[in-house]
């Protein structure tokens, strides 16, 4: 009986439909084991072979966990809301909601023909109303709390509130956006609605605050770093600028600690800790007051050295800066403004990689405190205005960017620690003993000196002295910025917001959630507002607690709705707990639920998302888990990140010299040096087999090469190739379909897993998918006589080969899976089917035992093998074999005989033979005869198991 695998795969995938076989449900009675795939956004363009990579690596191990006794959870939805689908409704008028349910039934039925199993009853897509009920539902949790720093947890805004009405700010331990504000309880209480709305925004976790952002007019809305480059946006290529505007924020900022400690938890490769550990940016030192010279403004500075502070030759000022127009005079207005215009191009990623010295002087001197001294003010693209103060104190002697800047524009170099040698770069000095601090002639305040200190001393007498002076304060700071959260944009989750007078208020509860309103058109109105300013009917009656018509505003009882809609990110905080409980109207998830669930075991996606995705939602599960939603702090317990595919593009060769419009003549690969104008060129892969092009279906691709000619090498064109990344422009792409249509989704599987490590990034070569194909019809032949149809599993007793064969890929299947070493595994399992091969082994009981072991990887052969050895139920529920290290003991172990530590031959010894055996057998052998005759043995080495070496004369 021949393996054909398109009947097996489309009869099993049936039958776990009808079976429900990958149905989960909680059991207290058996250990659980939650596997979760980062949330796939379904593109228009569908999968392609790249994409499936981690969700079979994160599949083959929830089948092994399952095998092992567990109650596995392995659920799939889809991250629903996206660009893409909106610019797609702006060019065509197709509402995003249909783009993107077609997109996801093209995407379901790729992922189905892969046989994949996820319980498709869980599935969530964060633009169904009753999954962003809960995101909306998390925003007004988060509007009305605050970050308590005391008790290290978020707390209802009620309760900071009741506070400000007894005590105003003090004695308040609090995150808030600017530490400086303060009021007395009296003050508090004579504020109007606005005011206290206007103050408590200070201390929300989720507020509204004035933030530069990346602006994009031509897209209507704003952009993160990662979707600008060099000043235009990904999509679409239009100019970006730096705009500083009203957006609602998250205040990710309060839990960066939290966010830092929790890295110590959690099983996450070292990359990736480093990745957030240098994103949360935790640095401890000292805020520092300067005057400006002859002026009332006073700005402060954060620095980890304030011992360096004698150093100081310039001021530096990020160009969003509020100071910046406060320092600049009035004869240095115009290149000031010229420069801040330049910046407003540039986002901070671009700022931060690029190297390159820009700046403005702003006309302006600051006064050092310590030394009297009036240093120059400029502004600067490198200072950024998220970090520390958006101000710093230029020490160029010990600082690259300083000395570079210094440099540039020819400032002062004040050299701080004894035999620096600044004359070529900056000096590190984190040791050392201190100098010019102050310099020879000069004298700092109240006769304050570091001379003579070491650093590490120094350091500490500053801190001291600039606390005690009142110029400055200890501090501990981060570069963790708070979030962005709010896009202008209509495919997007909907702020549950009205605006009574001006004052942001809730939707009650519940009343949610809001839906996205109908509108005629999906960009920006004429007047510039967002998409939803297009809606009629988006104004909240509070009587009757209903969405109505916005001609029924009346700023009384019926208030204009927010225009804004929630970013990427929003649907995909906290999917992992909507997964626990998907059905659950009256909660984001139930107790019972997360307390079973708890978290997710293994997390599996790509390290795009080290300061994006995995910040945002490890804060939000922080943020549940303080009002007791999440039972656990941390959200993902082991984090695996998949690699890239890589596509294999092939070329075909242009001569220019023999080439017409309409007549286009292309070279073989190894004959193009034979022509001086030859210009490859991309060809579709599919046109492509094993690096040979077909001629006729080329020509048909595409008119322009219809006419074509080619001057070929041994009666065919040999293509070049590269390697690159997989995507359309390059016509490499290779679709998963056409894969299964011909080899089979199993074999896929194996292939994908076979390229190399699941975190390694690869290149794809469909070249060589025939192998994984063989091996399964070779696994296929142990079970089923080809030419006969004959069944051949018996129940002869198996040998000790074929026990130690199968024992042996028991124990390094199961090392392999547990350490996502699946590459490995697929080879020891060709070797093992081999051997069962040749030692003609059919023995139910070993077979079965494959069966198993092959079911995570190929699961659609294995349950057909399964059911035709006659065992009841699925293959999921077997139970995974262990193996017998008695049977992996070697009877024999082969040896090299040597003459003068020359290999001549191999001869094979009893496992527990003697030294002194080895001897005689060895020298008793015919071989060794003809090396010995007429020789003297000067001596005879013999390690057992390792080496045999006849030394002779």
């Amino acid at each position: 009986m021949d393996y054909n695998f398109r009947e097996i795969e489309k009869k099993w995938q049936k039958e776990w439909v009808d079976h429900q076989t990958y149905k989960v449900t909680e059991d207290p009675n058996r250990p659980k084991y939650y596997v979760l795939n980062m949330f796939p956004y379904p593109s228009g363009a569908g999968l392609h072979v790249g994409h499936p990579l981690g969700y079979i690596a994160s599949d083959i191990y929830a089948r092994y966990k399952r095998l092992n006794g567990f109650n596995v959870l392995n659920p799939m939805g889809y991250d629903a809301y996206g660009l893409p689908a909106e610019q797609y409704a702006i060019k065509t008028g197709q509402h995003p909601a249909i783009t993107t349910e077609q997109n996801i039934n093209r995407y379901r039925e790729q992922l189905d023909k892969i046989g994949f199993c996820f319980d498709w009853d869980r599935e969530v897509r964060t633009c169904d109303p009753h999954y962003y009920h809960w995101t909306q539902w998390a925003f007004e949790k988060m509007f009305n709390s605050y970050y308590d720093n005391d008790l290290k947890k978020a707390q209802p805004i009620d309760k900071l509130i009741a506070h400000l009405e007894k005590q105003g700010t003090e004695g308040l331990n609090v995150a808030q956006g600017d530490d400086t504000v303060s009021f007395t309880a009296e003050e508090w209480n004579a504020m109007d609605d606005k005011q206290k709305s206007d103050a408590l925004m200070n201390y929300r976790i989720a507020y509204k605050g004035e933030t530069m952002v990346n602006w994009c007019a031509g897209l209507g809305t704003v952009l993160a770093n990662d979707e600008v480059v060099e000043g235009v946006s990904v999509r679409g290529g239009f100019p970006v600028v730096q705009k500083k505007m009203s957006q609602w924020c998250l205040r990710v900022s309060a839990y960066a600690q939290r966010l830092l400690d929790g890295l110590d938890t959690i099983q996450w490769s070292d990359s990736i800790k480093e990745t957030q550990k240098n994103w949360i940016g935790r640095s401890e030192g000292t805020e520092v007051e300067f005057r400006v010279k002859d002026s009332d403004v006073k700005f402060t500075i954060f620095t980890t050295r304030a011992d360096t502070m004698f150093g100081v030759t310039f001021m530096v000022l990020a160009p969003e800066s509020d100071y910046v127009s406060q320092v600049t005079t009035e004869a240095q207005k115009a290149e000031v403004d010229k420069y801040i215009d330049y910046v407003k191009k540039r986002t901070e990623l671009e700022r931060m990689s690029d190297r390159k010295v820009t700046g403005v002087f702003t006309g302006s001197y600051a006064i050092n405190p310590l030394t009297g001294d009036a240093i120059p003010i400029w502004v600067s693209e490198y200072v950024l205005a998220g970090y520390g103060t958006g101000a710093i104190m230029a020490v160029p002697a010990h600082d690259s960017r300083d000395y570079a800047f210094a440099k540039h524009f020819n400032l002062p170099i004040i050299p701080l620690i004894e035999g620096a040698d600044v004359s070529e770069e900056s000096f590190d000095a984190k040791e050392g003993i201190v100098t010019n601090s102050p310099q020879q002639g000069k004298q700092g305040l109240d006769g304050f000196s570091l001379n003579g200190l070491t650093v590490k001393e120094a350091i500490a007498a500053t801190k001291k002295f600039v606390t005690e002076k009142g110029i400055g304060r200890v501090k501990v700071n981060y570069r963790l910025r708070d979030a962005i959260f709010s896009r202008q944009r209509y495919w997007g989750e909907p702020f549950p917001v009205y605006y009574d007078n001006g004052i942001p208020r809730m939707v009650p509860e519940e009343c949610l959630p809001i839906e996205l309103p109908e509108i005629s058109e999906y960009k920006p109105t004429e007047s510039g507002e967002p998409p939803l300013g297009r809606a009629k009917k988006w104004a909240w009656d509070t009587v009757n607690k209903q969405v109505v018509e916005n001609a029924k505003i009346d700023q009384k009882t019926v208030f204009p709705l927010d225009l804004y809609t929630m970013p990427g990110f929003a649907g995909s905080s906290a999917y992992y707990l909507r997964y626990m409980d998907p059905h659950n109207d009256e909660e984001l998830v139930s107790k019972k639920a997360d307390e079973y669930w708890r978290h997710v075991d293994l997390y599996v996606g790509g390290t795009e998302h080290a300061t994006g995705h995995l910040i945002y939602s490890r804060f939000w599960n922080k943020f549940l888990h303080d009002y007791g939603v999440s039972c656990e702090e941390e959200p993902f317990q082991k984090l695996i990140n998949q690699g890239m595919i890589q596509g294999r593009s092939n070329f075909v060769y242009r001569v220019g010299e023999l080439s017409t419009a309409d007549k286009p003549v292309f070279v073989s690969y190894n004959l193009r040096k034979n022509y001086k104008e030859v210009t490859p060129i991309h060809v579709w892969v599919n046109l492509v087999k094993n690096d040979i092009l077909d001629i006729e279906a080329f020509k048909q691709w595409s008119p322009e090469y219809k006419n074509a000619e080619f001057i070929l090498e041994d009666g065919k064109y040999v293509c070049g190739w590269a390697i690159e990344k997989m995507s359309k422009s390059m016509y490499n792409v290779v679709n998963p379909d056409d894969i299964v249509r011909d080899y089979g989704a199993d074999t896929l599987r194996l292939y994908e897993m076979f390229l190399g490590p699941v975190e390694a990034s690869k290149p794809w070569d469909t070249n060589g998918i025939d192998g994984c194909f063989r091996f399964l019809k070779k696994l296929w032949s142990l079970f089923w006589e080809n030419r006969t149809d004959k069944w051949l599993v018996d129940d002869a007793e198996p040998s000790k080969d074929s026990l130690k064969s199968v024992h042996k890929l028991i124990k390094k299947v199961t090392g392999d899976i547990e350490a996502f070493s699946y590459n490995t595994s697929i080879s020891a399992f060709m070797i093992c089917v081999s051997e069962l091969g040749q030692q003609k082994c059919h023995n139910r009981e070993m077979l079965r035992d494959v069966v198993i072991l092959i079911a995570p990887f190929a699961p659609h052969i294995a349950e057909e093998l399964w059911h035709q050895l006659g065992e009841k139920g699925s293959v999921c529920d077997a139970q995974w074999p262990k193996w017998n290290e008695a049977y992996l003991q070697d009877n024999e172990l082969q040896m090299t005989v040597s003459f003068n530590g020359k290999a001549r031959y191999q001869k094979m010894f009893p496992a527990d033979a003697s030294k002194d055996d080895i001897q005689q057998a060895t020298l008793d052998d015919e071989r060794s005869k003809k090396y010995l005759d007429g020789k003297q043995i000067v001596k005879v080495i013999v390690v057992p198991k390792k080496i045999i070496n006849i030394v002779i004369k």
